[in-house]
Formats: C-alpha cells, structure tokens, sequence
C-alpha cells in the first residue's frame, strides 16, 4: 500500500499554502490506490502495519543504543480523528522504557505564567527515546486562534492579537523546532485529517456503545460548531511551519486502518533514513569484555 511516491503526497512543502478541501480524507489522495479495492487495500495495509510494528520495536532500541537522537512525535487533529488508536495500535511493539506519552489539554496557572512553549519544552524526549505529544504547542495558534478569548488568560503584554501576532508565534515555533532538530531532535507532525461526517459517526458510535460513553464530552459538539474556523487554522498553522526540518504529514484519517498504517510508515522510513548502527567497542574494551568472558568460563 504504502511507497515513497505516497508518503511524498502527504508531505507538506515548506513555504506551500494548503486549503484542507483539497486532502481526502478517505483512500483518495493518490492515483496509484484508486486501481485496488477497498478490501485489497485494507488487507494490504494490515501486513504492513503489522511489519513497521516489529521494525519500529528494534530501531527503538538501536535509536537507545546509538543514542544521538530523539523522535519527538505530534499528533494533532479534531476530535475523534484517532489520536488515541494511532498510539495504541502503532507504538505496541515498543519497549515502555523507551516511549513516552504526554497528552496536553487545558493549561494549569503555573502554566499560564511562562511561555505558551513551556509546558512542552520540559516533556520533551531525551536522546535514544521517542515522545509522542497527543496534541501540543499547536494549540496555541489552533485553539487559542478560534477562541481568541483565551489569550487574556496568558497575560501578555501586548493587547492586540492580530495577524502579526499570529505570525510571530509560528515563528516561534520554527525557531524552536530548529532548535530540536539541530540538537538531535528529528520532529515528525501529523495532522489526522478527518471528515466531519466521519467525525459525526464516530460521536454516535461513543454515544451509543456503553464501553465508549466514558469517551464523549459535550465539548465536543460544542466545538464541532466551530469546523470552518479550525480547518482554516489548520491551515494557516500548517502552511506557516511546515518546514524542511520538521514538516507536516496530513494523513487521511476516515478509515483508521489506512491512518495507522501511514504514520507507522512514515516513522519507520524516517528512522532508517538516520543510518544508525549499534556502537562498536574499542580494542581496549573488546579485551577486558574478553577477560570477563574468560572468569565466567573459568567458574568465577
């Protein structure tokens, strides 16, 4: 299912201006899948997914073992778009001591009193581990920017949030993310791309499904009032920071399997693109691992 000619239509150019009504959100997106049957796709993408699993479980440890970078991963999306089942279902085979998940929801006071970067700057993953942000500094030009309101929360020293004080944080954030990237830090950002139908099906399925009601807020339709404002955020975020050093994948997000099965890929094509190896002992300590050997051997 998945190729480099695929993952390349879901990779946002730096400096390209995107309108969201021109990404599928379904199996679409690309001519080399519209020749397969939704069935063929679906089975295809289950051996992939399956496969980046038990890869992506040993390049953890080889990204630990050569320790020289960090995998800071973002998952942004609207809600019900598959945040949580992309975590689930991708991170599995990992080894727990060498991921970590931080989710990022309404901030604290202690919070509203530093930079809107802080709370995610001291989260971040250390070299040979992977950090997965389900959602992140990006809600301060995406929430914040649909509920402007929000900013006098921050106490700022400047009143007047318009469209130069927008463009002032996106910079902030190449900037920071430049910063990451230039320091060990490879920085991959997804933007689950669902419909609103789907989304609407997704909320009647928690609604309906006891096991799921624990899921559903009433916020949730409060903000999917809200739909044409934050895809034209969406946009503007991510036409403003995708860049060469941390860019942007917006990932079709309707059928949960293909989603799963395009950001395992693309996690997984990346860490191979580093080239790592295991680090190799010097002669000094290949002989005193040999004199270790030879105790144990001896019946030390």
């Amino acid at each position: 299912m998945t190729s480099s000619k695929i993952i390349s239509a879901l990779k946002i150019s730096d400096g390209i201006k995107i309108n969201l009504k021109n990404f599928d959100t379904g199996l679409g997106f690309t001519d080399e899948l519209k020749e397969f049957k939704k069935s063929e796709l679906k089975d295809r993408a289950k051996e992939i997914l399956e496969r980046n699993i038990e890869e992506l479980a040993s390049m953890q440890e080889l990204l630990y073992a050569s320790d020289n970078y960090g995998l800071l991963i973002i998952l942004q999306a609207m809600d019900a778009a598959g945040k949580d089942g992309i975590i689930k279902h991708v991170m599995k085979g990992i080894n727990p001591q060498g991921c970590q998940v931080y989710s990022f929801k309404q901030p604290s006071a202690e919070e509203l009193d530093h930079t809107f970067l802080w709370r995610c700057m001291k989260t971040l993953p250390e070299r040979g581990r992977i950090g997965i942000f389900n959602r992140s500094y990006y809600e301060d030009v995406l929430v914040v920017k649909v509920h402007p309101e929000i900013l006098s929360k921050e106490q700022l020293p400047q009143k007047s949030y318009d469209e130069s004080f927008w463009k002032r944080r996106y910079e902030d954030i190449n900037a920071f993310e430049r910063h990451l990237v230039r320091n060990g830090t490879i920085v991959l950002k997804f933007f689950l791309h669902v419909s609103k139908k789907e989304q609407k099906q997704r909320f009647l399925q928690r609604l309906e499904d006891p096991n799921k009601l624990w899921k559903f807020s009433a916020a949730d339709i409060t903000e999917r009032a809200f739909w044409d404002d934050y895809m034209k955020a969406y946009e503007e975020a991510i036409s403003n920071t995708s860049t060469k050093w941390a860019p942007w994948y917006v990932i079709p997000a309707d059928f949960k399997w293909a989603s799963r099965t395009l950001v395992s890929d693309i996690i997984v094509s990346t860490i191979k693109s580093l080239d790592l190896s295991y680090p190799v002992p010097s002669k000094e300590k290949l002989k005193a691992l040999e004199d270790e050997r030879q105790k144990l051997l001896n019946g030390q």
